[in-house]
């Protein structure tokens, strides 16, 4: 899950990430994304989160102030980053405070992946959240990108985003006494526009999440005798969020059983303000060494 030493300029991978969620509108509320140039062939999760969620709101008028504030996902099949994606939107319902869209990412005319999302006009009501846990700032951490830098095999596709683990080198190398914690943002700043932040986020919140079902085991994502795979996801978002700025990902898993493993997230601005919440349960099927 880490940039290797040929990662593109943080100018041009903000490019490419930014185009990643530029869908091409191929009519009647379906539109088709593409894959990062030279990804492995396997397609990363948060990829159709993202572009499923500019999908959706692709359908929802532009003059309504109504941004997303959840979605839930089914990954179906494996993805493929070698074929384009096409997301077709159903308009559930469009309420006077809430808007309701299923999309459906499909390959090779199989469905790979579907997703119900809401969209919500905000309005003032209670407030109240868990308050941030105590952790040092992302100054002077080294990002996964320059603790992995000289090791071979750990290109991946996300790009244009940086994540800082409070633990450094021993976040990735597993054991249960180890921090989950991490510090996340893009590499330059984003247009001002919330949809796209959200998109970003979603994208990102795959990134690391079911290792910490892992973690507990000794084990990590490199481990031979275990195969993972998300299976399901869903984000909320609770309050306005930009990803150009620091954001610190609390991470941890409750439960696994039945080789599937079930994880939680919890994001925070610098200034320890929840702007949103992660759930996935994935597979974590234990599997003979080669």
């Amino acid at each position: 899950m880490l940039e290797s030493q040929g990662a593109p300029s943080d100018t041009s991978a903000v490019a490419e990430l930014l185009a990643l969620f530029d869908l091409e509108p191929q009519g009647n509320d379906v539109f088709a994304g593409a894959s990062p140039k030279g990804a492995p062939d396997r397609l990363y999760g948060g990829q159709p989160l993202g572009q499923a969620l500019i999908a959706a709101s692709r359908t929802i008028d532009t003059e309504d102030d109504r941004p997303a504030h959840s979605l839930h996902a089914y990954f179906l099949r494996w993805g493929s980053n070698q074929l384009p994606i096409f997301y077709e939107v159903e308009r559930l319902r469009d309420g006077r405070s809430f808007s309701a869209r299923r999309v459906v990412a499909s390959q090779a005319d199989k469905p790979i992946f579907v997703c119900t999302l809401s969209f919500h006009r905000p309005e003032i009501g209670y407030d109240h959240q868990t308050e941030a846990p105590q952790a040092p700032g992302p100054e002077g951490l080294p990002s996964f990108a320059e603790l992995y830098a000289h090791e071979p095999g750990d290109d991946h596709p996300m790009r244009g985003v940086e994540m800082r683990p409070i633990a450094g080198r021993a976040y990735v190398s597993g054991g249960a006494d180890v921090l989950p914690h991490l510090w996340m943002r893009s590499l330059g700043d984003i247009p001002d526009d919330p949809t796209l932040h959200q998109a970003i986020i979603a994208y990102m919140s795959d990134s690391t999440l079911l290792s910490e079902a892992l973690r507990p085991h000794n084990l990590n994502w490199h481990d031979t005798h275990v195969q993972t795979a998300s299976l399901d996801h869903a984000l909320w978002f609770h309050r306005e969020v930009h990803i150009d700025d620091w954001l610190l990902y609390i991470q941890d898993s409750p439960s696994a059983a039945n080789g599937r493993g079930f994880c939680r997230g919890s994001l925070y601005t610098r200034d320890g303000i929840q702007v949103a919440s992660v759930a996935q349960e994935g597979l974590v099927r234990k599997v003979d060494a080669p």
